[in-house]
């Protein structure tokens, strides 16, 4: 298997589209190749995929798995082509079975990692839920990143959003979903304040948004 091209050390997002297709990771680093577009993105964009035991194809969310591994660009479209085809047998240069629920799985992965943080973060006291308590975080100017039930209303989002314009505001997310990160059936509206785990929220959630409509 050949490495990978590692990108110049000026500029760790920019490479040519010379020499092998579909380079193969080789170490961490900032960026990788998506071996669908071609495109070399940082590595918070992209899925990693390493094949297992059993010569299937697996997916690596948070990189850690072992063993040499792919990157496809974080949306159900590239891992849809890549299967169709069979670009995972030619990166990695081998037969490989394919998952046929493979986005399924990422999705799964992706939404499940999102509300194990959420409700680290509310556990750390750094999440609140519920209009009420999420207007007074932002009056107070704890907020950093505000989360919306995607099927909550459009004008409580719009109410929330005008108190802090200036945040990021993802809707990614059931309000069954982000219930769940509080123990709760149900939350429309929660905020999460300064810290890493509201930053590998923001990280993921917007790979969870290539795997669903919008």
């Amino acid at each position: 298997m050949a490495d990978e091209e590692r990108p110049s050390a000026a500029d760790p997002c920019d490479g040519d589209d010379d020499g092998d297709r579909f380079p193969l990771e080789e170490e961490t680093g900032p960026c990788r190749r998506c071996i669908v577009s071609g495109q070399v993105l940082p590595i918070e964009r992209l899925i990693r995929f390493v094949v297992g035991p059993d010569g299937q194809v697996v997916p690596d969310v948070e990189a850690r798995l072992p063993g040499r591994g792919l990157w496809l660009s974080a949306r159900r479209d590239m891992v849809n082509t890549a299967a169709a085809k069979s670009l995972f047998a030619k990166a990695f240069r081998r037969k490989v079975a394919v998952p046929g629920d493979l986005g399924e799985r990422i999705e799964a992965l992706l939404l499940r990692r999102c509300i194990e943080r959420i409700g680290l973060a509310r556990r750390a006291g750094q999440a609140v839920c519920g209009f009420e308590k999420v207007r007074g975080e932002l009056k107070a100017g704890r907020g950093k990143v505000l989360l919306a039930a995607a099927d909550g209303a459009a004008d409580g989002r719009d109410k929330v959003r005008a108190l802090a314009p200036s945040l990021p505001l993802v809707a990614v997310f059931t309000g069954h979903e982000l219930g769940a990160a509080f123990g709760r059936d149900r939350a429309v509206h929660v905020l999460l304040t300064a810290g890493r785990l509201a930053e590998a929220v923001l990280v993921d959630a917007a790979r969870l948004a290539g795997f669903r409509p919008e």
